[in-house]
């Protein structure tokens, strides 16, 4: 508690002029939380270097000369509309303009099927830019702006290959016609994308077959290294034994390796399937790899589809021919998170 004296003497010597020692105050004010070996003035220099004082100052600091935040759409906006873009290598600017997967774009590379700025470039790590580099490929121009990925799943039809290669038996693509025909009118102002097959399914076999322009998403999922699981259903010509599942459980050898599926399993009778049918999965993905394990064992397949990749299932209500968008979460069953 604060105790205050005030003692005061007058004496006026003329009216209305008073002088200090005319008026004179004695006060005593003592607070317990002030040190009083310090004059005012240097309490106040005590106490704008005290720590915490100095936290203060450097907290408002750091908040005035930090760099604003800006929201994830104006950084999308900048970054396409206004920043530079930086060189890439050769092959990887090739895939993500949807020519090829990547292995493919440096095949194209190596056979001196890709001229850059006028001449024939064999090196795929050399550095562009497509937005400044005059990039051919079997002389046709690459666009300076490069198209959306495009992310299908189709419900491939027998009968259909999966290749854009001229042929007298129909690619998998002429399915997608009127997707491309309509792409002005959905995506304008926008370049056409070259859509390709994701590995790939035999002619007589139907199913689940990835379509894309993203060459780096196909190296990704097809590789061995990601390993997806694949899951075909097996109809079969005839009686199924408890030997043949053995047989196929034990695997066979396919250009020179020998593979064996993840499992195997005689799947229930159902009213309106008279054939046997067998679920086979399996990782290596090689060719023609679950006809060769039927094949193996003494059956005979009379008709195979694929209807699983990694986690993404073929959707039942998907009829054969059609496809449909890959949106976010089906692209992460694919094991292909956001970039």
């Amino acid at each position: 508690m604060a105790v205050v004296t005030i003692s005061s003497t007058f004496h006026i010597s003329k009216p209305y002029s008073l002088t200090r020692t005319h008026l004179q105050f004695r006060t005593l004010i003592h607070i317990p939380w002030i040190d009083y070996t310090h004059s005012p003035r240097t309490l106040l220099h005590i106490t704008a270097e005290s720590p915490a004082t100095k936290k203060v100052k450097v907290r408002a600091t750091k908040e005035l000369t930090s760099e604003p935040r800006y929201s994830k759409s104006a950084r999308r906006f900048y970054n396409e509309n206004f920043r530079e873009s930086e060189s890439q290598r050769l092959s990887k600017v090739l895939a993500a303009a949807g020519v090829a997967s990547r292995r493919s774009c440096e095949e194209l590379i190596f056979d001196g099927r890709v001229t850059v700025n006028g001449s024939v470039c064999n090196t795929p790590q050399t550095r562009v830019d497509p937005k400044k580099d005059m990039i051919y490929v079997n002389g046709n121009r690459l666009p300076k702006k490069l198209p959306p990925k495009v992310y299908l799943a189709l419900n491939k039809l027998k009968g259909y290959i999966c290749s854009a290669a001229e042929s007298q038996t129909k690619s998998a693509l002429s399915l997608f016609n009127d997707y491309m025909k309509s792409w002005d009118k959905r995506n304008p102002g926008q370049p056409k994308p070259r859509l390709f097959t994701v590995g790939w399914l035999d002619v007589a076999t139907t199913g689940l077959i990835i379509v894309t322009n993203d060459g780096e998403f196909a190296q990704k999922i097809s590789h061995p290294s990601s390993g997806l699981s694949k899951e075909y259903i097996a109809t079969i010509d005839g009686t199924v034994h408890k030997r043949h599942l053995l047989a196929i459980s034990e695997g066979t050898v396919i250009d020179g390796v020998h593979c064996t599926p993840d499992a195997v399993e005689l799947l229930p009778q159902q009213p309106d399937k008279t054939r046997p049918r067998l679920r086979i999965v399996v990782h290596e993905g090689r060719n023609h790899e679950v006809r060769e394990l039927v094949k193996s064992a003494g059956l005979q397949i009379y008709s195979l589809k694929r209807i699983r990749i990694g986690a993404f299932r073929l959707p039942p209500d998907l009829l054969l021919g059609k496809y449909i968008e890959l949106k976010p979460p089906q692209l992460k069953a694919l094991g292909w998170g956001e970039k």
